[in-house]
């Protein structure tokens, strides 16, 4: 006897899922159906709103193999409604966007909506009017399974959900996906923190800070869509390769116009192909060389010694030296950009000439000022006292002239300083230099200095960690007026100019108020692999709390010793055998021979950045571009060249750091020379549980 769907909870759910796939394919439909032939005044208001149509329709995509909603809630009361009146309480299917069926009611409600906030945050201890909390569990995009939390019966004990577990340890090929089902109540009170201020996120490996910082950008254009529609958001992250992997987040929630770029990307005035030794990318990214550019900028303005002598008409107009200096003087003080205030003189200037007309008994308007502003004898005055500043040719300068970088950075940057950012040889033009990455974040801050840059609603940078000050600089003219998520973790730092706590980096950003949260607990990283990872710690960054894995599962760990680079390739051959990605992870010397190993042995591979198939699981990872991704297993080479490979020891132990922490379900060890001293060496092996 067959069993109907009233009496099938789960048959039940699968209709309404089929309900609500059905509903999001009319509202599409709906939106393609739309014709605004008699709406449009003009070809561009066409264009634009042709524009924002093609936007809706690819926001109400459904994805077959991405669960629609991912939970549910019924409410004890109706939200807002009197409790001793009894009122009947609702149910809401929570989701990642918002559904309604054909009379506008809603059949999945998105997950950033307020009456949403409970999915995350109810407890036993403040169930927050939710009677039952249900969870749903899907293979590809089949609803499979339901579990249910009775928030409101104090019969029931508070457990832990095993369908949250499976989904935060399930396998992942491809992308970054998002975490919406899986938010936790610390992780959620970040999200949903307001527009206005600054949130800085310090949180180690595994604990879901770049997901965290995502999904608070989706937050704030769901909650301040009409603000942001208009000043921009922004995500920053570290690679090209750290950005494709999470590309696909923000789609998943329906965001399609987050612009995403690395810091580079943002200070690309000039073509970079140069690079710093340490030492000169360490002065070069101090906070205190924009003082010494802004002092180069302004040493271009020339008080006047000549009078301006305006001819109009039979009529001689004369603003002598003394006034020109007073209002050179005025502008100065004013401290404005210099490219502003080189605009307002010429106008100056014609306001004391139009002073001189109106006492003589003329009666000049604004279109006499204008005139006067673009007469040749203002105009060449303006030259000469206020000229224009090229700001790559400045740096430039700056950078092979030892006496002119000697007269601006006297006082600021001593002798040696000096003579480490100095380039050996002369160079014909802006075009024909070898700039730096660092030389480029030089030529912003000077661009800034000349014109304001524009400033988005809100950026988010990620890994900030390894940032310079001038770096932090450059994000921060960004967002001038607006607000940031700022990301990190100072165990992570593998530059020489890490930064050395958040509040130092906040200052740099020009937030200084804003406010540092700390993620501790561990949802990715297994708890065998992030103890051993934590061993170095001490000698990273002392006095940081470790990560407390909250994994149930304790993960695959091994310390594996090998004969050389065929038994690395076995290792990886081996961790193929389950589902789910692989990494290799090596220094970045090591690369090409392991590269040439998995070839030899027929073992495809990807490159950092390229998605991962059923086909392709395995990428070869440089361990300089390893952080911020995840693998579900991942094969570690010889941990003492990773530090090897770095200029200084406690870079190098930080890039092993991160090295040790890709690894979300298994981590093998592989090592034919001995172990860092900080893990334990050879002679502490490791015994895995």
């Amino acid at each position: 006897m067959s069993t109907s769907v009233h009496d099938d909870p789960l048959g039940r759910e699968r209709a309404h899922l089929t309900s609500s796939r059905a509903a999001l394919r009319a509202m599409r439909e709906d939106v393609e159906a739309l014709d605004i032939s008699d709406v449009t005044a003009n070809w561009v208001n066409a264009e634009v709103l042709s524009r924002q149509i093609d936007e809706r329709i690819k926001a109400l995509a459904d994805l077959s193999d991405t669960p629609l909603f991912f939970g549910r809630l019924d409410y004890l009361h109706a939200p807002g409604a009197d409790r001793a009146e009894g009122a009947e309480g609702e149910r809401f299917y929570i989701g990642r966007r918002h559904v309604h069926d054909g009379d506008g009611d809603p059949m999945v409600i998105d997950w950033r909506a307020p009456v949403s906030q409970p999915f995350y945050r109810a407890s036993k201890k403040d169930p927050m009017d939710v009677g039952l909390r249900r969870r749903f569990g899907y293979t590809g995009g089949d609803l499979t399974a339901y579990e249910d939390e009775h928030l409101s019966d104090p019969r029931e004990a508070a457990r832990t959900s095993k369908l949250l577990q499976q989904e935060i340890e399930r396998p992942r090929v491809g992308p970054m996906r998002d975490i919406v089902a899986t938010i936790q109540p610390e992780q959620d009170e970040i999200v949903r923190s307001g527009l206005g201020g600054t949130v800085c996120v310090q949180g180690g490996p595994g604990t879901g800070k770049t997901a965290v910082g995502l999904h608070r950008v989706a937050y704030l254009l769901y909650a301040h869509r009409e603000r942001l529609a208009r000043t921009g958001t922004l995500v920053i992250g570290p690679n090209r390769s750290f950005l494709h992997y999470i590309e696909q987040v923000l789609p998943a929630l329906g965001e399609l116009t987050v612009r995403q770029a690395t810091v580079d990307d943002l200070v690309a005035h000039v073509e970079v192909r140069g690079t710093d030794e340490a030492p000169a990318a360490v002065v070069k990214g101090d906070a205190r060389l924009a003082e010494v550019l802004k002092r180069a900028v302004y040493s271009h303005v020339r008080m006047p010694t000549e009078p301006v002598v305006v001819v109009r008409g039979s009529r001689r107009w004369r603003v002598p030296a003394y006034e020109l200096e007073d209002i050179v003087r005025e502008l100065l003080d004013r401290n404005i950009r210099y490219g502003a205030a080189r605009e307002a003189l010429p106008q100056r200037i014609a306001h004391a000439v139009l002073v001189q007309m109106e006492r003589s008994g003329e009666a000049p308007d604004d279109r006499v000022q204008d005139a006067v502003a673009r007469n040749s004898a203002v105009k060449a005055a303006v030259k000469e006292v206020w000229p224009p500043v090229d700001p790559a040719k400045l740096v430039l300068r700056l950078l092979t002239d030892a006496d002119f970088l000697a007269v601006h950075a006297d006082g600021i940057l001593d002798e040696d300083e000096q003579k480490t950012i100095l380039w050996a040889k002369p160079v014909r033009s802006v075009k024909s230099a070898k700039w730096s990455a660092a030389d480029a974040v030089l030529i912003d801050e000077t661009a800034d200095i000349v014109e304001r840059t524009h400033s988005l609603g809100h950026v988010v940078l990620d890994e900030a960690q390894d940032l310079s000050p001038m770096q932090y600089r450059a994000v921060g003219r960004r967002c001038t007026t607006g607000s940031a998520t700022v990301l990190g973790d100072l165990a992570q730092g593998t530059t020489p100019w890490a930064t050395r706590s958040w509040g130092e980096a906040l200052a740099h950003l020009g937030k200084a108020d804003g406010v540092i949260e700390e993620l501790t607990a561990g949802f990715r990283v297994p708890t065998d692999v992030i103890t051993y990872a934590s061993r170095l710690l001490p000698h990273i960054a002392p006095g940081l709390a470790p990560v407390a894995s909250v994994r149930e599962n304790p993960g695959f760990f091994d310390l594996r010793p090998v004969a050389g680079a065929a038994e690395v390739v076995a290792a990886c051959e081996e961790l193929l055998r389950n589902e789910g990605s692989v990494g290799l992870i090596a220094a970045d010397a090591r690369v090409a021979a392991l590269a040439q190993a998995l070839t030899s042995a027929g073992l495809s591979y990807l490159n950092p950045g390229e998605e991962t198939t059923a086909e392709t699981r395995l990428t070869l990872v440089p361990a300089s571009l390893a952080k911020g991704l995840e693998y579900d297993y991942v094969v570690l080479d010889e941990p003492r060249a990773v530090v090897e490979g770095e200029p200084d020891e406690r870079t190098g132990l930080r890039r092993l750091y991160v090295a040790l922490t890709r690894a979300v379900s298994g981590l093998i060890v592989a090592h034919a020379g001995e172990l860092p001293a900080e893990l334990g060496g050879a002679d502490q092996p490791w015994s895995s549980t």
